[in-house]
């Protein structure tokens, strides 16, 4: 089961140990999802806000 994150600070925190951050682009949300080996953790953001997100990951980023 995936797991929701609200705060971008834990999510760039586990983007540490994590595959790759897949970045799926909607109207007016932007959803990052990040693969761990056990897990998959999403986070919904303002586009804004996704790139400075985004710039701060640690791991692969692919766009869907």
């Amino acid at each position: 089961m995936p797991s929701e994150i609200f705060n971008p600070e834990q999510f760039v925190e586990i983007s540490g140990r994590a595959e790759y951050c897949a970045v799926k682009r909607l109207r007016n949300v932007v959803k990052l999802k990040l693969r761990t080996s056990k897990r998959l953790y999403t986070l919904k953001v303002e586009p804004a806000e996704a790139e400075e997100i985004i710039k701060r990951l640690q791991c692969e980023i692919r766009e869907i």
